[in-house]
């Protein structure tokens, strides 16, 4: 058997990229005159193919072998259209054969074992020709849910059958309930006034049996443990055994989003595999995994499967896989899990084909510029970092770790505390928020606000809610959604809705989401993890802050403009009380009410007062009401800023 670690520099060399990349189309196409299949396997020494009537039990009823071609290119034609027929390959390298699916794979049988031929014109919902995403607005307003959690509890106003399911997402508008009418999970995000809906991984993946009861909470995990990148996940499908259900679900899905005036983003994980046993692996062993030294696993996902990007078979299947689920579900965005381990290049690649085929900036591109361990990329591969990031288009995107924390406190250290619960505070860093970073080390860092994903929550660590207890109620788990703690969530949802670069957030935070203080729910009871619809009854004071905050926001240029020149709208940052400053701003642009902003946020618990420029000022929103910019009053001279609260006005 050939040495890994000899398989290591084989596969990083020129000569094999030159004799073996292969451009030929991959995976098993059917039509009336017959059924391709295709398999890039360069180092086998031989490959069959096995037919199956069952997506998930029963014997193959047929064994073909297939024909080896150039470039590692392994072939098989027959006569008949074998739309619906499950097939995996049996796979031979030094003497070893090894069973598996195709990782070409447009659809699949029940967890994924074995794919499936597909037409996929049959899997189209009514009117899809016709399906494209609303018209964007001035600002992308990002919201993040899991398809099983967003929908699985009793309040959120999806029948029992569809709850936890893609169908959850097509039920939209009011159902009659117990106590009369009750507006669906689909109905609040139309309300709320988000632009973008990212949803937790929607492909294929391993930790979750898809045959399990649905009606069990703890069959549940977030996904990201990759099976079969370009076929969706089947636990959400109401039927996962036969293959074209889920296709057709998520589909609907994504029609009834764009319908409700939602577009749809994507979380991707090319960084790794669930397994380093995956279908790419039994097809092509190491060849798209990065490797230690001495041929063992590389770890710099944190998951023992880290996958080799800059390898340019493995760069070509994730372009085509990003390209074909904007093609073939229009999907409108994607979200790279750890982008840190993406080559630079293939990012660049996969940009400017989106723009190239969509038009610029139409499909939003933004990941995690960080890892979850050291890389072992081919040497002088520029991978996809933090520091990389001013190098990149401006139409790649970053979370902002450095501007959660500095407002929330770290994710690391529960009760370490930011702006909004009794940590550091400073004017400067206050400034270097609203430019979309968070402190000297990163204003080199985004070159525009295009790539600043601008957040304090996600699916990852406490929610906002949870880390606001934790640092000013301290032990306790169940707090009142009233007082100080309630107070602090509307001053931090302010501070980064008043921050340049795209905002994101966690579904549920607007309502106070709890996970009872656990930081990593990942395959946590949907006790934990669903999203309570009855609190967001409760919290509706709260939701409403949220809503005039993102309505307020489309208002004014000087938050969402996303140019290199951005930052040159704050003219002046001035102190206003030992925990308050007011950052003063140019607003003028198409459309714009007013010229001038001025956004003054006090972290103190006493008031702070402010000299406002000489002249009269509109105040649009303070800490308790952000809709203060449809019936607005006018302020000037010394000006009161409430203790934990904002003051936001226009001149």
């Amino acid at each position: 058997m050939t040495n890994p670690a000899n398989l290591k520099a084989l596969f990083d060399s020129e000569a094999f990229e030159r004799e073996y990349h292969c451009d030929a189309p991959l995976g098993a196409f059917c039509a009336e005159e017959g059924t391709h299949f295709a398999l890039w396997a360069p180092t086998a020494q031989a490959v069959t193919l096995r037919l199956y009537g069952e997506g998930h039990w029963g014997e193959a009823f047929a064994c073909l072998p297939l024909v080896r071609g150039a470039r590692g290119l392994w072939t098989a034609d027959l006569g008949d259209n074998l739309d619906g027929v499950y097939y995996d390959y049996e796979v031979t390298v030094d003497g070893q054969m090894r069973q598996t699916a195709d990782p070409y794979a447009r659809a699949c049988g029940a967890n994924g074992w074995r794919s499936m031929v597909i037409d996929l014109a049959r899997t189209d919902p009514e009117g899809w020709a016709d399906d494209c995403a609303p018209k964007r607005q001035t600002e992308d307003i990002i919201y993040e849910l899991h398809v099983r959690d967003f929908s699985w509890d009793a309040s959120s106003g999806v029948p029992e059958a569809y709850r936890g399911k893609y169908k959850a997402l097509t039920i939209d508008g009011t159902r009659r309930g117990g106590k009369g009418r009750t507006p669906t999970c689909l109905a609040h995000l139309k309300h709320l006034g988000v632009t973008h809906v990212q949803l937790l991984p929607v492909y294929d993946y391993g930790s979750v049996d898809e045959c399990a009861d649905p009606r069990n909470p703890y069959v549940f995990n977030w996904g990201y443990d990759p099976v079969n990148y370009n076929v969706p996940e089947g636990s959400y499908a109401t039927d996962p055994c036969h293959g074209e259900v889920r296709i057709r679900e998520l589909k609907e899905a994504v029609q009834a989003l764009h319908r409700a005036g939602l577009r749809v983003v994507m979380d991707v994980v090319y960084n790794h595999t669930y397994h380093l046993d995956s279908w790419l692996f039994r097809t092509a062993p190491w060849y798209h995994y990065r490797q230690n030294e001495d041929g063992s696993a590389s770890n710099g996902s944190g998951c023992g499967s880290e996958i080799a990007t800059e390898r340019s078979m493995c760069a070509r299947y994730i372009l085509d896989s990003v390209l074909y689920w904007a093609e073939e579900y229009h999907i409108d965005g994607f979200r790279f899990d750890l982008m840190g381990l993406m080559d630079a290049p293939l990012m660049e690649r996969i940009r400017a084909e989106l723009d190239r085929r969509y038009g610029d900036g139409e499909k939003l591109v933004y990941g995690e510029p960080w890892t979850g361990g050291t890389p072992h990329a081919r040497p002088g591969t520029a991978l996809c970092h933090k520091q990389q990031l001013r190098h990149l288009h401006t139409g790649i995107g970053a979370f902002c770790d450095g501007l959660r924390d500095a407002v929330k406190g770290s994710v690391f250290h529960a009760r370490e505390g930011g702006f909004v619960n009794g940590g550091p505070f400073s004017a400067q860093q206050l400034e270097d928020c609203i430019r979309g970073y968070a402190g000297p080390d990163e204003r080199d860092v985004f070159s525009a606000p295009s790539q600043t994903i601008a957040y304090l929550s996600a699916h990852d660590d406490w929610t906002l809610w949870d880390k606001l207890v934790m640092t000013i109620a301290g032990d306790r788990r169940f707090v009142p959604l009233r007082g100080e703690i309630l107070r602090a969530n509307r001053l931090a949802a302010a501070t980064y809705l008043c921050c340049q670069g795209r905002p994101f957030f966690l579904g549920g935070e607007e309502f106070g989401r709890t996970k009872l203080g656990e930081r990593n729910s990942y395959r946590s009871s949907l006790r934990i993890n669903r999203m309570d619809w009855n609190r967001a009854g409760r919290c509706r004071a709260l939701v409403d802050y949220y809503r005039g905050l993102i309505a307020l926001r489309r208002k004014l240029p000087a938050l969402y403009d996303k140019g290199p020149q951005a930052g040159a709208r704050l003219w002046e940052v001035r102190e206003i009380g030992p925990r308050a400053a007011a950052v003063w701003m140019d607003n003028a642009g198409e459309g714009s009410v007013f010229g001038e902003l001025l956004l003054c946020f006090n972290y103190d618990q006493a008031d702070a007062y402010m000299q406002l420029p000489q002249g009269e000022w509109t105040v649009l929103a303070d800490g308790e009401d952000s809709f203060l910019h449809e019936h607005p009053y006018t302020a000037e001279g010394r000006t009161r800023i409430a203790g934990m609260a904002c003051l936001i006005l226009g001149r």
